[in-house]
């Protein structure tokens, strides 16, 4: 592509995003409207005006899935040596370069969890944490050393930011174990993941030799997800760019999803203030979301009143119209799980693949009703947050068949050579039937090929190719697509999104989630149903439960974010039933377009008994077993009963008139009356 060529891609906003190479720039950038295309193209277009140099060029994300993502979009556009890093890996590359000679020795290990330091801490100071309070504290630990609070300054500041008690703890005690904490790294010799950035910014502090070389290097700082930038990454940020003003920050604040982290959203809304003349980009455009789901997420946001940013964006959805939101309630938490997965059949059905499918929740603990309703139904699934990927047994046994593979498949269509590798260790054309373990190794293989055959298709990769993307893949955690619906967490689910979204358990207690006091935690549980609804790019559909168990009390309401949203009597727009039987009619047309018409005669006939026998139609047969009768076309009395709403009187009531209408056939009510 040529430079021209390459603006010409973007649209207007992103193409201001793109041309602006020098200077602040703070590029407010919605979900969906392509903020890492704009980015990577900026980059480029830096690098082919001669204004960037790739390799002084330092872009941070904040997972190693992204900064994967981004460098393979800069490799596609012809740019290599960008340095795409998580804030951590970035700083862990430079301490371990520079600690030899800024410290001496070698860089302490990284402890891979806190719990066993933490609880050694809680031990000493008698505390007698158990597993779930270790874990609080370990959070606290955490918040403490990202937000640069000392064990002297975190009773003071702990108190000033309305900290709760951690783990039934005073502020003065949390503050006693964090000290002990440092006392209990030093003693075996580790170091923490905060230590990371820690150690850097004292080390570019105190060392300026190390500092000027540092700047040397890195000149043109992009930083994504700005907005949830912690005090010590912002502090870190500020010493790599030594005052100097060529950075470009790009955020969303209706994503500020991880505040209780010690992320802020202030240093992305006060930029401009500390960056005077910079220039503000919104990117308001959303490619990837349909104008419903697009509307339902602005909505969410405008009722948020007072407590909406002025930096929040407004999306505006570019795809074309498509199916309606769905909202439903449900009975009971196995209902709800087991309908979601019978939907998610229908939309398999209709030719969604299972890896374009999600099911998010609040809390983890929801998850298990959804891997056993899914399990009943024969969906294949996987659980965003469980095994890696690359840790698995026939992943890393695959790793080393197509490593040894370079040379004998020389010449040979990458994908043909690595089907023919992995046939080796279970990969087949079919899955095999069923679940379990063996559909799950075969799921991993087949994720695998398909990578080989999107970089044949791409970049025409040969297996040398592929080896080395795995290994780039590897070091970033950046897995390939694999067959299934995901389960996700609301919070896990961020920086993705899917063909279809189930958005379940939007009740009171759950969304926002009952911990969750005061104004501005009610106003993040806010913005954390904003980044789900805004994951799906066509179907979207939210659910709650009104019970927990089967025949429990329906104590459940649904969320307060949907009010006015949500197409029920206590928040119904004008037009009251009768629109909204309309709107439920034009959704089961546009999903069942087969069907609509059998759908339609139903309706007419019902209306018919219903003006007949003097009574409401709903009680004749409900909308939803309408639906069922017509998606399913019974052939018999038998047939028919099993289906939701019919019960025995009913059945004999309009059974024969029911299954003539299926057949086609006209029925005369004031005949059948007569009889």
């Amino acid at each position: 592509m040529s430079t021209d060529e390459l603006l010409a891609a973007l649209d207007e906003d992103q193409r201001a995003v793109a041309e602006r190479l020098t200077g602040p720039l703070c590029v407010l950038a919605g979900a969906g409207t392509g903020k890492t295309r704009a980015i990577t193209y900026r980059i480029a277009h830096g690098v082919r005006a001669g204004v960037y140099n790739p390799q002084t060029v330092l872009a941070v994300t904040f997972t190693a899935r992204a900064a994967g993502e981004m460098r393979s979009r800069l490799r596609d556009l012809g740019v290599g040596g960008v340095q795409a890093r998580t804030f951590h890996a970035a700083a862990l590359r430079q301490l371990s370069y520079f600690w030899p000679g800024a410290v001496g020795g070698s860089l302490p290990r990284i402890a891979e969890h806190k719990a066993s330091l933490v609880a050694e801490a809680a031990s000493r100071l008698g505390l007698g944490a158990d597993r779930v309070a270790v874990r609080d504290l370990a959070g606290e630990v955490e918040w403490a050393k990202v937000s640069l609070v000392t064990a002297e300054d975190y009773p003071a500041r702990a108190a000033g930011t309305g900290r709760d008690a951690v783990a039934g703890h005073d502020h003065a005690t949390v503050a006693r174990l964090l000290s002990v904490y440092e006392d209990v790294k030093n003693e075996r010799g580790v170091i923490d993941f905060e230590d990371v950035l820690l150690l850097l910014v004292g080390i570019l502090l105190e060392r300026e030799e190390v500092a000027a070389q540092v700047r040397a290097q890195y000149r043109h700082f992009v930083v994504d997800e700005y907005q949830d930038v912690s005090p010590l990454q912002q502090r870190l940020l500020d010493l790599w760019l030594g005052g100097r003003k060529e950075i470009c920050v790009v955020g969303d604040v209706s994503q500020t999803i991880y505040s209780f982290t010690g992320a802020s959203p202030r240093f992305l809304t006060d930029f401009p203030r500390r960056y005077p003349g910079a220039q503000v980009v919104r990117l308001v455009r959303d490619y990837r979301s349909t104008p419903q789901v697009v509307d339902v997420a602005n909505r969410v946001l405008a009722r948020a009143g007072r407590h909406r940013d002025s930096a929040a964006v407004e999306l505006l959805a570019q795809r074309p119209t498509s199916v309606p939101v769905r909202f439903t309630t449900y009975d009971d938490d196995v209902a709800e799980a087991r309908g979601v997965a019978a939907r998610i059949g229908e939309l398999t059905a209709r030719g969604v693949p299972l890896s374009e499918i999600a099911i998010l929740y609040r809390t983890n603990g929801q998850a298990e009703a959804f891997e056993q309703a899914l399990a009943d139904a024969g969906i294949g699934y996987l659980v965003r947050g469980g095994e890696r990927f690359f840790a698995r047994r026939e992943v890393r046994e695959a790793l080393v068949l197509l490593r040894g593979a370079v040379r004998a498949s020389a010449g040979q269509p990458l994908g043909e050579a690595v089907r023919d590798v992995l046939a080796s260790v279970g990969w087949a054309a079919q899955p095999p039937a069923g679940r379990g373990a063996a559909r799950e190794r075969w799921e991993s293989l087949d994720s695998l090929v398909h990578l080989a055959d999107d970089l044949q298709a791409s970049r025409g990769a040969d297996m040398a190719g592929l080896v080395a993307e795995l290994d780039e893949r590897v070091a970033a955690q950046h897995a390939p697509t694999v067959a299934g619906v995901t389960l996700a967490s609301l919070h896990a689910a961020k920086g993705l999104e899917w063909d279809a979204v189930f958005l379940t358990g939007v009740s009171e207690g759950l969304l926002p989630i009952s911990l969750a006091e005061g104004a501005d935690a009610v106003a993040e549980e806010r913005r954390l149903l904003y980044v789900g609804i805004t994951r799906a790019r066509e179907h979207l559909e939210l659910s709650f439960a009104r019970a927990r168990t089967v025949g429990g009390r329906a104590s459940r309401t649904r969320s307060r974010f949907l009010d006015g949203i949500w197409p029920d009597d206590a928040a119904r727009p004008a037009g009251g039933r009768r629109a909204a039987a309309r709107a439920r009619t034009a959704e089961f047309a546009a999903e069942h377009p087969a069907d609509a018409a059998l759908f339609d005669r139903l309706r007419e006939w019902r209306g018919e008994v219903a003006r007949a026998i003097s009574k409401p139609a709903y009680t004749v047969l409900h909308d939803t077993t309408l639906q069922a009768i017509a998606t399913a076309k019974p052939k018999d009395l038998r047939q028919l009963a099993v289906l939701r709403g019919i019960g025995s009187t009913k059945l004999e009531t309009y059974g024969p008139q029911v299954l003539a209408l299926v057949r086609g056939e006209d029925v005369d009510v004031a005949e059948w009356l007569a009889r």
